[in-house]
């Protein structure tokens, strides 16, 4: 079953790179579904309540937009099913297709399923798990402050992840508030249009948002030591 035959498109435009984007830098224009959004659309959320409030910009269609949490039916299908049964999680906070950047620069499709102990990435294509997230390692969430649908989790003892996903603000406000209800310290959000993030063990890349005419350009580049 084609689990992303409802993804928005998002439009990704890599600079030339002989290393396959791995090397000096990648470029991601994102437009429309992919979080582009045009100045009528996009207003400050001072007026809406919660975690958002007052510290970006967000969509109207963001803004109103109901969350229902699972949105592929997460007991329906055999194979997610039987990955939460073997490490014992029951309960499914959200759970929806979202694309997922890879070291070199190359966009992934995964499902994204959050739980009360954990997050986990799937690749829907082959039925594997690629990698369970420990809600208690997550240290931080990175965020622009502009309407486009990238977000990163920053896991301290591993290596971090930069995402995009049409849902960006339910999974945020989840992961915030299923943090607070495990364990005594609230999830730190951090919203700037230029953060770094550990794309591999020994790989930190920065991304850079800026706001164009007809959309968010979005910049990553990896980061050179000194």
């Amino acid at each position: 079953m084609d689990r992303f035959k409802t993804l928005k498109r998002i439009q990704v435009e890599l600079s030339e790179d002989p290393e396959e984007n791995g090397g000096d830098g990648e470029a991601a224009q994102a437009n429309g579904g992919g979080g582009g959004g045009g100045g009528g659309e996009e207003e400050r959320a001072a007026g809406d309540p919660g975690l958002f409030m007052g510290m970006k910009v967000r969509r109207r269609a963001s803004i109103h937009r109901d969350c229902k949490g699972d949105y592929i039916g997460v007991p329906s299908d055999p194979y997610l099913t039987k990955i939460l049964s073997k490490q014992g999680d029951k309960k499914v906070l959200f759970a929806d297709k979202i694309l997922k950047f890879t070291g070199s620069g190359k966009m992934k499709k995964r499902i994204l399923v959050i739980t009360d102990f954990a997050i986990y990435l799937v690749d829907p294509e082959a039925d594997v798990l690629k990698r369970r997230i420990a809600l208690a390692a997550v240290e931080r969430l990175c965020l622009s402050k502009l309407s486009d649908n990238f977000f990163a989790i920053i896991i301290p003892t591993e290596y971090d992840c930069l995402m995009a996903s049409t849902r960006k603000t339910e999974i945020v406000n989840v992961l915030v508030e299923v943090t607070k209800s495990t364990s005594d310290y609230e999830l730190e959000v951090v919203f700037s249009n230029r953060f770094e993030y550990n794309a591999a063990a020994d790989m930190v890349k920065e991304v850079e948002f800026e706001e164009v005419d007809g959309g968010i350009k979005t910049r990553i580049a990896k980061k050179e030591s000194n």
